[in-house]
C-alpha cells in the first residue's frame, strides 16, 4: 500500500473509533440520567409493619410471619430506580406476597429480561409465580413469559404492553393489564393494539386520570401528561388489581 494511502486509512480508522467512543460515552450518559426515588419510596425501604425488606442483589419484600402465598418479580421501567417501586411493592408483600424488584444493567430491563428465573431459583419454597413491570419493564416481563410458560403463572403490565414478536394469546397464565388515562408515553391505542397478544381471559384495568410516572414514586417524567388523580389514589388501584392477579394464582396455606 503507497504510504499516503496508508496514511489515509489511519486517519480512516482513528475518525471511526473517535466517533465510536463519542457514540458509546453518549449512550452511557443517557443512561445514567436516573430518575430518582422520592422520599416515600425511600421511607418503604424500611422493615417494619409486618414486611421485612432486603436490598442486596434485589430489592425483596416480604411477609414477616408465614410463608408467602405465591411470588412477584418485578421489572422497573427504563433508567428509573427500581426503589422508586418499594411502595407498591412493600403494600403487595403485606397482602402476603413475595415481591423482588429487580434492578437492572444500565437500568434497563432490554438488557436482562430473563433475571426472573435467578430469583425464582432463589426462591424454591414459593411455589407459584407472577411477572410483571412498568413500562419498558412490563414489556420485558412478557417477553420472558412468552419464552418460560412453564414457569410463570400470571403476567402483571403496569402501563405496558407486549413487544410485536411476544405473542402470549395462547399461554396458560393469568393477565392483568392496568393502564392511565392521562399516560402521555403508552398510549390506548398501543394498550387496545395489545390484546391480540395477551390470553382472551386478560383483565383490562382502566384508572381515570393515572399517568405513567404515578405508577411508580420518582416525580415527573418527561412527555407524561399530568395526572387529575392523585399518586396515592393510583398506587392503590395499581395495587389493588397487583392483589388481584397474585389471589387468584396462589396456593392456599
Amino acid at each position: 500500500m503507497p504510504a499516503t494511502a496508508g496514511r489515509r486509512a489511519v486517519r480512516a480508522a482513528g475518525v471511526l473509533l473517535a466517533l465510536a467512543v463519542i457514540v458509546a460515552g453518549g449512550f452511557f450518559w443517557w443512561a445514567a440520567q436516573v430518575m430518582a426515588p422520592m422520599p416515600q419510596a425511600l421511607a418503604a425501604m424500611q422493615s417494619g409493619d409486618g414486611v421485612a425488606v432486603e436490598s442486596s442483589r434485589w430489592l425483596v419484600f416480604r411477609p414477616q410471619a408465614g410463608t408467602p402465598r405465591a411470588g412477584l418479580v418485578l421489572y422497573p421501567g427504563a433508567k428509573v430506580d427500581p426503589r422508586a417501586y418499594a411502595p407498591p411493592a412493600r403494600a403487595i408483600a403485606a397482602a402476603g406476597y413475595v415481591v423482588v424488584v429487580v434492578p437492572m444493567p444500565l437500568h434497563l430491563a432490554v438488557l436482562a429480561p430473563a433475571r426472573a428465573s435467578d430469583v425464582q431459583d432463589a426462591f424454591p419454597d414459593v411455589q407459584r409465580w407472577a411477572i410483571g413491570g412498568h413500562s419498558l419493564g412490563g414489556a420485558m416481563a412478557a417477553r420472558h413469559a412468552a419464552r418460560t410458560p412453564l414457569r410463570v403463572h400470571g403476567l402483571l403490565l403496569w402501563a405496558a404492553y407486549p413487544a410485536g414478536r411476544d405473542d402470549l394469546s395462547a399461554a396458560g397464565l393469568a393477565s392483568t393489564s392496568i393502564f392511565g388515562t392521562r399516560d402521555g408515553l403508552v398510549s390506548r391505542a398501543e394498550i387496545e393494539a395489545s390484546r391480540a397478544q395477551l390470553p382472551a381471559g386478560t383483565q383490562w384495568i382502566e384508572i381515570e386520570g393515572g399517568n405513567h410516572a404515578q405508577f411508580g414514586w420518582y416525580g415527573q417524567q418527561p412527555r407524561d401528561l399530568p395526572a387529575t388523580i392523585s399518586r396515592e389514589q393510583q398506587q392503590r388501584e395499581v395495587v389493588t388489581a397487583s392483589i388481584a392477579l397474585l389471589d387468584g394464582i396462589a396456593v392456599d396455606r
